[in-house]
């Protein structure tokens, strides 16, 4: 009976989705699971990325299924986004139908996966009874005060004609077209998540379950420093500039200032003198640079003297003041107070435009001479050249200092976040409509609750120039609610990662019609207990999702803090690239034989590398699906690479895949005369190969349920093919009823054991062996430690410190007993030929040692 995957995966595909096996009810007798991978874009195909992350969520949702939880598992779609539009403009289709055309078709790629999914669950976002709540939340939000409306500088694409958040500018570019960014003056609503910072930071160390790495990122992210915020007039003019400093002490040190491009004063400081033009090209210019790459340690500090001083205000020295390029409006004010003598950045400035360093610390047994430094002293010391200050230590005198400027009114103790506000207007269509009217009586007005949604219209043109939805009068020309007269909508739809901060509480209840979603639900399934999806997403949607989920909870919606208790950030699927000299990247199957089947010339090989359309080093994962099934598409997946590193593409690992499930398959056929039959005696747990079986399949058990439950996939699947290859090796031994008995229950096992990673292959052996039920709905099999112990052992045997042998033992031997064992053993016999012992050691079941002169 041959393994034939086409067959076997449509037909129990056919049954799940008929019967139903994967809907999930509450039930508040059953403790609950909660398994979410993230919701992918419906760009039209589904890739190996997909296939990794699915794959792996899967085989957890199955696990715990299989261990009594009430599980749930939903899918759904992230479907608001540019790309859309894009399409829209170049293929002339409403983004709409390119959307849900897209989710068709990723709908069945993913159906074809064999995903334990409760279809009935699923959302997207693009759907008005979605955005629908979405809208009333940022009502909500409004009222509270935490949506607000204000003037901002932007990153502007202005070939995508909209905002990008600062992650979405690369090397000045825009990430999705690559055109050149500007920096933009435009109002804007944004969320105050900076309300939440201390909170998002707090809760960071209680999220054990979360990947260190990740939990880094987000704290040097939302990025708190505790400091002073001190004024400095500006000579000449009636302007104040504020910094924040966490140096307070080193302000008598202060030789020169630092804003950035970016910072509002910049051009008014400019503005009328002979450098002007010179000064806003020097803006300009670094403004199209990376802002992290600004800041990079080995990146060239340039600055520009903007011609004017400010006033340090506690000795009155004058600071010019430059426009500096590692100076950035994220942090602080954007304005630094630059003490040279202390701060590397500021050092390096210094030597290069030969400004003035001043010592104000001084180390303990050492004298800082500004002369001869090399580099800025960071470290502790005493005050020196600071006035009444001098002599205190600088810790104390970050304090002293402060009073001081308070005192004179100048300046006070502060916390910094580097955390800015998320600013969510995008000037697009394809996105939710921010839910606000404009009145020239009333001002901003909220739309009322019961005229929600407000709907995208639908008879829009798309021609590249501009937010469609300012060219669309029915939609923008309303009447104001307040009084009736005539009003204009707000044009902005929201950012994509709104819809994405709280999708998994609306699967929760995705058919409820009064609410964003049922609080009973909610309070039932969530939080989630187990989130899976790429590193990529560490900051903005993981920082936004535990923002939404604390909001929704003070506005009364939910009684817990964070949505995800656990976090699995899975690596990259990766291949080596082709490149043909006249033809470019090239896809895989455009090689043959090292040349290009384009042209026949040869095909080189590139770097490995995360698979990328850009780059075509892309597999098709329907394509593998059909040469080889997708049993051996989600086994390759788990087995090629832990969960968390980047799995490098193998066609051998492919095959490997499939020649591990068709010795599973011919090992279970050959014995379904066995599997089938009523043999069923007491097994004899003192025969050898009772013990032998016993030991595999308990030992087994063991290993693959601490494996899932560690995320360590891999080795998991590592111990089912050892697993496999030992019942091979004890299938010819079979001789009595007991050990037909014990070999019958591990064949069993075997199949139990599969079912996660590749279940229809699991369903369709457990159908042939006629056993009644699905086999993803049974219980996990249980081991029993006292079988995980084998009798025999090995021990290692050394001579003078190098192992010269290794000796299979009943476990516990006697030391007389292994030391002649080993003496006898001929490779140790060459070793002791001519020579004379003078020590043996016994280290019981683990080695023994001889030492020979």
């Amino acid at each position: 009976m041959k393994y034939n995957p086409a067959d076997i995966e449509r037909k129990w595909q056919s049954i799940w989705e008929k019967e139903k096996i994967f809907k999930s009810k509450t039930d508040a007798s059953k403790k609950k699971y909660y398994c979410l991978e993230m919701f992918p874009y419906p760009s039209g195909k589904i890739h190996m990325g997909h296939v990794r992350n699915y794959a792996i969520g899967d085989v957890i949702a199955r696990y715990k299924m299989m261990q009594g939880f009430n599980v749930i598992h939903p899918m759904g779609w992230d479907a608001f986004g540019l790309p859309a539009e894009n399409a829209a403009i170049k293929n002339n289709i409403h983004p709409a139908k390119w959307t849900y055309s897209n989710i068709d078709y990723m709908k069945k790629q993913l159906k074809m996966l064999g995903l334990s999914y409760d279809w009935d669950r699923e959302i997207a976002t693009c759907d008005p009874e979605y955005y629908k709540w979405e809208q009333k939340i940022f009502l909500e939000m409004y009222k509270k005060g935490l949506a607000y409306k204000k003037t901002s500088l932007v990153n502007w694409c202005p070939e995508c004609h909209t905002v990008l958040a600062n992650e979405q500018v690369e090397d000045g570019c825009c990430w999705r077209c690559s055109s050149e960014v500007e920096i933009k003056e435009l109002e804007g609503w944004f969320f105050k998540i900076t309300d939440y910072a201390e909170e998002l930071l707090e809760y960071t160390y209680k999220l054990k379950g979360w990947p260190e790495r990740v939990l880094t990122m987000q704290r040097n992210w939302i990025g708190k420093s505790t400091g002073a915020e001190i004024d400095f007039k500006i000579e000449d003019m009636n302007e104040i500039i504020t910094v924040f400093t966490t140096r307070p002490d080193t302000l008598y040190g202060a030789t020169f200032m630092s804003i950035a491009p970016e910072h509002p004063a910049a051009k008014k400081l400019l503005k009328g003198t002979k450098q002007e033009n010179e000064g806003l090209k020097f803006i300009n210019d670094i403004l199209k640079e990376d802002k992290i790459s600004r800041t990079a340690e080995d990146k060239e500090k340039k600055g520009f003297f903007t011609g004017k001083y400010a006033i340090n205000p506690v000795n009155g020295r004058k600071l010019p003041i430059f426009i500096a390029n590692f100076v950035l409006m994220d942090y602080g004010t954007g304005a630094v107070m630059a003490v040279p003598a202390h701060d590397q950045r500021d050092f390096e400035f210094a030597k290069k435009y030969g400004l003035d360093i001043i010592v104000v610390i001084q180390p303990e047994g050492k004298e800082l001479n500004p002369d001869k430094m090399t580099e800025a002293y960071t470290g502790p010391g005493k005050m020196v050249n600071s006035g009444n200050f001098d002599g205190l230590d600088n810790e104390k005198g970050k304090d002293e200092i402060v009073k001081y400027l308070e005192k004179l009114g100048v300046g006070k103790k502060t916390v910094n976040f580097r955390l800015k506000d998320w600013g969510i207007s995008r000037q697009r269509y394809w996105g939710a409509p921010i839910p606000i009217i404009y009145c020239e009586k009333c001002g901003i007005v909220p739309v009322p609750e019961e005229d929600l949604p407000v709907k995208l219209p639908t008879d829009v043109e798309f021609t590249g120039a501009g937010n469609p939805l300012s060219q669309i009068k029915e939609f923008i020309n309303v009447k104001c609610p307040k009084c009736g007269a005539n009003a204009k909508r707000e044009t902005d739809t929201m950012d994509t990662f709104v819809e994405s901060s709280w999708y998994f509480l609306r699967y929760c209840s995705p058919k409820c019609n009064t609410a964003p979603f049922n609080k009973e639900e909610v309070e039932y399934w969530m939080p989630v207990d187990q989130y899976i999806g790429g590193i990529e997403h560490a900051i903005l949607h993981l920082l936004y999702s535990r923002f939404f989920t604390k909001v929704l909870r003070d506005l009364g919606y939910i009684n817990f803090d964070e949505p995800f208790e656990r976090l699995l950030t899975q690596g990259m699927v990766c291949k080596e690239t082709y490149k043909c000299e006249e033809h470019g990247w090239l896809f895989p199957e455009e090689v043959e034989n090292g040349k290009c089947a384009k042209c026949g010339k040869e095909a080189k090989v590139g770097r490995i590398e995360k698979m990328s359309k850009s780059k075509k080093n892309v597999v098709d994962p329907e394509a593998l699906i059909e040469e080889y099934g997708a049993d051996t598409a989600r086994l390759f997946s788990l087995f090629a690479a832990p969960p968390e590193k980047d799995l490098e593409w193998s066609e051998q690992g492919v095959e490997g895949a499939f020649r591990f499930i068709n010795r599973v398959w011919r090992l279970v056929i050959k014995h379904l005369e066995l599997l089938k039959s009523n043999i069923n005696s007491n097994i004899n747990e003192n025969g050898n190969i009772e013990k032998e079986i016993l030991y595999y399949t308990h030992s087994t058990i063991k290993k693959v349920t601490n494996d899932i439950e560690k995320f360590q996939l891999n080795t998991a699947v590592a111990a089912i093919m050892e697993f496999t290859n030992n019942l091979y090796l004890l299938e010819g031994k079979l001789s009595n009823d007991s050990e037909k008995t014990a070999f019958k229950k591990a064949l069993i096992t075997l199949i139990k054991l599969i079912t996660p990673f590749i279940p229809h292959t699991a369903e369709e052996l457990w159908h042939l062996c006629g056993f009644a039920g699905y086999v993803s709905k049974l219980d996990w099999p249980q081991y029993n430690d006292r079988y995980t112990v084998k009798d025999e052992i090995v021990i290692v045997v050394q001579i003078n410190g190098k192992v010269r042998a290794q000796l299979s033992v009943p476990r516990n031997i006697e030391k007389e007993d292994i030391l002649k064992l080993a003496k006898e053993n001929e490779k140790v016999k060459r070793y002791l030929e001519g020579k004379n012992l003078i020590k043996e050691i016994y280290v019981p079941n683990k080695l023994v040692s001889l030492v020979v002169k």
